[in-house]
């Protein structure tokens, strides 16, 4: 009796699969978490060497803890009916805690380090505790078991670094967050219980997919927050109102690449997939790489509005280049994993960037900035020509073919 209240959680196989107005809602509190987190990469661009690489870093790795958080939630509401009070009580919960993140992310390396590190563990650790006591006898109750067993292992660097000495604070947390991102991707393994691997996980294909391109038009309209913000507060010129115009427009050609076949397919992909959870890890980690590049992308947009025709900036290049680079690898890797293949046109464009890197370096920053849109553009008339008379193509994944098996494809 107690098993079949804690499978009342479970989404039921009529469940639409979609989206919901709650997940939305808790995505505005990753809004203001990705602002902040380009805020840090802004704060870097005056740096070189060493401090320039050590802050990278240390930014990376505050959105990556972000990143979790975010992750863990999708495939919490992937598995579990969003409609019952208790997983919508555990939603908004996360909810405040990104939030809390969030407005301490500027500082977190700093004095606010104590509560970035209270609101990450109280979601690590407390949420999957309340999960399962909610699930009662459910065998299900042991994966969240496993997610905070894992969690306790981790805390204590987690409130090491944040009380500790400022200079260990990166090495500690680096190390924290490196075991949590094993467990994840071994399963949260724990002796005489095993383990449950996230992609042998029974969920729904299509609400995974509807939340992975929710968080990338979320950081698409990050970068739209940035280029308004930043041209509005700057003094108005002709040079400034040009960069304004060629960035909005590199924004809008990420979202016409994105979409274009492989992202517009991602919900088919996962709804055919046997066993979609193994297609929706893929995505998972590829749709990381595709927000880090649109995050650093609109960092250079900032700096290009704001100094569009200034002296030679080679370290700029890391942002104004560096996030299409990275966008468009990230797309390759999507595209692979809907349709087994890869474009000449991500190729081509992938090298049109890189080759003329050196010469940029050279020139203004305005120059970097236009040459990615034109570069950018030509990927998209390619995509254009390629499609023209076609049908759109039916996605044929090779991730996520095999049968559903082992012990843990019932978690």
């Amino acid at each position: 009796m107690a098993a079949g209240r804690g499978a009342e959680l479970l989404r039921p196989p009529t469940s639409s699969g979609r989206a919901t107005f709650l997940e939305l809602f808790f995505d505005l509190a990753f809004v203001v978490a990705l602002t902040r987190v380009s805020q840090r990469f802004i704060d870097l661009t005056d740096d070189t060497g060493w401090a320039l690489v050590a802050g990278f870093g240390r930014t990376l790795l505050l959105f990556l803890a972000l990143w979790l958080i975010w992750s863990h939630t999708t495939w919490i509401t992937s598995r579990y009916e969003p409609e019952r009070s208790i997983i919508q009580a555990v939603v908004v919960g996360t909810m405040f805690a990104g939030l809390v993140m969030a407005v301490t992310l500027p500082r977190a390396m700093e004095e606010r380090a104590l509560p970035f590190a209270a609101a990450y563990l109280m979601v690590m650790l407390v949420r999957p505790l309340v999960v399962a006591a909610a699930l009662r006898r459910h065998p299900r109750r042991l994966v969240p078991f496993r997610l905070a067993a894992w969690a306790a292992a981790s805390a204590p660097l987690w409130l090491a670094g944040a009380l500790g000495p400022d200079r260990l604070r990166l090495p500690l947390w680096a190390a924290a967050l490196a075991v949590d991102y094993l467990a994840w991707a071994l399963g949260w393994p724990l002796p005489w219980v095993g383990a449950s691997a996230v992609r042998n996980w029974r969920i729904a294909g299509t609400h995974l997919a509807d939340r992975h391109q929710q968080i990338f038009l979320i950081a698409l309209g990050e970068s739209i927050l940035v280029i308004g913000t930043v041209f509005s507060g700057t003094d108005y010129s002709a040079e400034r109102a040009v960069a304004f115009g060629v960035a909005f427009t590199t924004s809008a050609l990420l979202w016409r690449i994105y979409f274009h076949r492989a992202g517009l397919l991602l919900t088919e992909a996962l709804g055919r997939a046997r066993m979609p959870g193994r297609l929706g890890t893929a995505s998972e980690r590829t749709h990381l790489l595709i927000v880090l590049s649109v995050l650093v992308t609109s960092v250079g947009y900032e700096l290009v509005i704001d100094h569009p025709y200034g002296p030679p900036r080679p370290r700029w290049l890391l942002f104004v280049v560096g996030g299409p680079v990275l966008f468009l690898v990230a797309r390759m890797r999507l595209e692979y994993e809907v349709f087994g293949r890869v474009s000449r046109s991500r190729v081509i464009g992938l090298a049109a960037l890189l080759l003329p890197t050196a010469a940029l370096a050279r020139w203004a920053p305005m120059v970097g900035l236009s040459v990615v849109a034109v570069v950018l553009a030509l990927v998209v008339l390619l995509d254009a020509l390629r499609s023209r008379g076609r049908p759109l193509e039916v996605s044929a994944s090779p991730i996520g073919r095999e049968a559903p098996g082992g012990r843990d494809s019932e978690a």
